[in-house]
């Protein structure tokens, strides 16, 4: 079906831009796009199936990642962190801190006393990608395969940063109302006190860091504040072989909008994305999940990267409020750590760009708020899946017949395009004109049915990418052995289906007139059946139903013109 339809699509262009200037130029030139486009499926299929192949027969071998090194931000802009170029030298950091346990209804985390920061975090209702008995982690220090963490503290002399060490009061907490608050406090310095704050709330991935400053000191306390993500460039672990995803920096204001910050970018210092604003969020993405700092209030901010060691920084650096000498100031800075959803806007503006769509957002929107509504209702997204596809053919039902019965009339004058063949078999352009005679007297355009498979498209690649991004199919039963949709079939059930629907489908098409095309037609099958092997189940499960209605209603089509044909004859 795809690679019809693209043929079809690929020969009206071909007449649109070269225009050649009589019908067996035309003919020519389509024949020739056919065997380049066929060449370039076929070629790319065997290098998806060889890709697939290598990655199963070796899997990549995870290299340990460097141990977390202390990175401080130093901003180029005065006004943000007018302390951040004058810190203090600190003193050589401290091996290891002490643990402190801390579990909610949705979270189960390891806070470090070195720094205060958060080195492991558990999601109580996400399994892990690989071994589904296991929660899915996020946050992880040196635990030799990963090394992803949260950094912040205070830029200025002798104020605490990730180095630091602090004290707790307990060494585990657990929630037992709708909010956690986790306390910890720096050793005093010059008559200033520092406390880090670290407040969970009830069924929420948000947690609340902040900064609690006492300034005892003679004179007003002016500092900054750097919040930062700092991990490996490893991708995570149980990912999809064939169906790449996006892990890397990503950066949103309201001028700029949303921006990716690839790790090479990064690497090579050519990341572009706005350095300083007023507004916006900065983040870590990997597929299913991020992790953003979303600084609330309207301050100026500066936005920085770097990577050193195979290791990659995101954060941004707020200026604190100035403090006065007998006062109390502060600063706060959500931290969202959980699933990409829509509806993460509620969070922050833009947050929910993270549910990746790609070009095709605004028609992928829609499609996931109907699968979902479905969902809602038949209380299985394998169903679901098959429903949204079943109400999307019928949506499309006028548009897909205009393309089918072209096919089909195709299919009904093929005897005597056999003849004309074997009549012109040494003269090219007489058999080019002869077809086009014949396709003249039959009322068969060639180029048929192109516009309603160029609006078709589209949407079928948006709610491809719609079920690949929704993190709701991750670990989605299906029926029987499908126990993830999100996962390829262990067994390669689907893909045998849906290489086995597309054979079927085949046989409804007219044969090529070339024989190197009518070749490479009857590999195809074969070939993206071995593709779909390591793609998701959902989307296996979307081309079958896909092709199973295709089918269904091109051989309905077929039949009643081929019934016509021969009543007419």
């Amino acid at each position: 079906m795809v690679e019809h339809q693209a043929s079809v699509a690929l020969q009206s262009l071909a007449s649109r831009w070269f225009r050649p200037r009589s019908l067996n130029q035309l003919k020519n030139t389509i024949m020739d796009f056919q065997r380049l486009f066929l060449f370039l499926i076929f070629s790319f299929s065997l290098m998806m199936v060889w890709d697939g192949w290598q990655r199963y027969q070796h899997p990549q071998e995870i290299q340990t990642a460097a141990a977390v090194k202390t990175v401080l931000p130093v901003a180029a802009n005065p006004s943000v962190t007018a302390s951040a170029n004058s810190i203090v030298e600190q003193s050589p950091a401290i091996a290891s801190g002490k643990i402190i346990t801390v579990k909610t209804d949705v979270l189960d985390l390891q806070i470090n006393t070195l720094g205060g920061d958060i080195q492991h975090l558990d999601f109580l209702q996400h399994a892990d990608g690989q071994d589904k008995q296991k929660h899915f982690v996020l946050f992880e220090k040196g635990a030799g395969t990963h090394n992803y963490v949260t950094q912040s503290g205070l830029l200025g002399a002798g104020l605490p940063n990730h180095t630091s060490l602090f004290s707790a009061g307990q060494d585990a907490y657990v929630m037992s109302g709708d909010q956690l608050q986790v306390k910890l406090i720096a050793a005093t310095t010059n008559g200033i006190t520092v406390a880090k704050l670290l407040t969970f709330h009830k069924s929420s991935y948000v947690i609340e860091v902040a900064y609690e400053i006492i300034n005892n000191s003679p004179a007003a306390l002016t500092a900054s504040a750097y919040y930062q993500f700092q991990r490996d460039g490893i991708d995570p672990a149980g990912g999809s072989k064939m169906v790449p995803t996006y892990t890397g920096a990503a950066v949103y204001t309201n001028t700029e909008k949303f921006q990716k910050v690839s790790f090479s970018d990064i690497d090579k210092k050519k990341a572009g994305y706005p350095k300083e604003a007023d507004n916006g969020w900065i983040g870590m993405l990997q597929h299913y999940f991020v992790a953003a700092w979303t600084p609330k209030d309207t301050l100026q901010r500066e936005y920085f990267t770097k990577s050193e060691a195979g290791m990659y920084t995101a954060g941004v650096v707020l200026p604190v409020s100035a403090i006065a000498p007998g006062q109390t100031g502060g600063i706060s800075v959500p931290l969202y750590a959980g699933p990409t959803e829509s509806k993460l806007d509620s969070i922050a503006p833009g947050l929910g760009l993270t549910v990746d769509y790609g070009w095709l957002t605004v028609i992928a929107t829609p499609i996931f708020w109907t699968l979902t509504f479905i969902q809602g209702i038949v209380k299985n997204w394998g169903v679901a899946i098959i429903l949204l596809t079943v109400l999307i053919k019928l949506l499309f039902f006028p548009l897909s017949a205009a393309s089918y019965r072209s096919m089909a009339k195709m299919r009904l004058v093929a005897p005597k395009l056999e003849k004309i063949k074997a009549q012109y078999a040494d003269d090219r352009e007489k058999l080019n004109k002869a077809m086009m005679e014949l396709y003249k007297v039959e009322k068969i355009n060639p180029l048929g049915g192109c516009l309603p498979v160029i609006i078709q498209i589209p949407v079928f690649i948006a709610l491809y990418w719609s079920i690949l991004a929704s993190v709701e199919m991750r670990n989605a039963p299906f029926f029987a052995w499908i126990t993830d949709l999100s996962a390829a079939d262990p067994y390669f059930v689907l893909p045998i289906l849906m290489g086995t629907s597309m054979f079927l489908q085949s046989k409804l098409n007219p044969v090529p007139p070339d024989p190197i095309q009518a070749k490479i037609m009857k590999i195809m099958p074969i070939a993206f059946s071995v593709v779909f092997f390591w793609f998701p189940a959902g989307l296996v499960l979307y081309s079958i139903v896909n092709n199973a209605l295709s089918i269904a209603q091109q051989w309905y089509i077929t039949r009643g013109i081929e019934v016509a044909g021969a009543t007419k004859h």
